[in-house]
């Protein structure tokens, strides 16, 4: 397992995860079904990228996000009463 701390370090562990199956970054966008423009700036840690998106591309790697240190969350609970 990865911790991640800063968009930079996703960005290296995304391309880390990329380059050991072998994808180049066009094979990724397509597998994705993103852009290449959003997977060069999701590899340099650019902040703003929509959420969503990043997680097609964890998924199309493999992967997938646990979080740790947090309060277990009920299912169907979508926001704060």
């Amino acid at each position: 397992m990865t911790s991640i701390h800063s968009t930079q370090h996703l960005g290296q562990a995304l391309r880390a995860a990329r380059k050991q199956l072998g994808l180049t970054q066009s094979q990724l966008a397509l597998a994705a079904g993103v852009g290449l423009r959003f997977i060069v700036d999701l590899e340099a840690g650019k902040p703003t990228l929509r959420l969503e998106t990043v997680l097609r591309v964890i998924e199309a790697l493999g992967g997938e996000i646990n979080l740790s240190g947090l309060p277990a969350a009920t299912e169907g609970s979508g926001h704060d009463s």
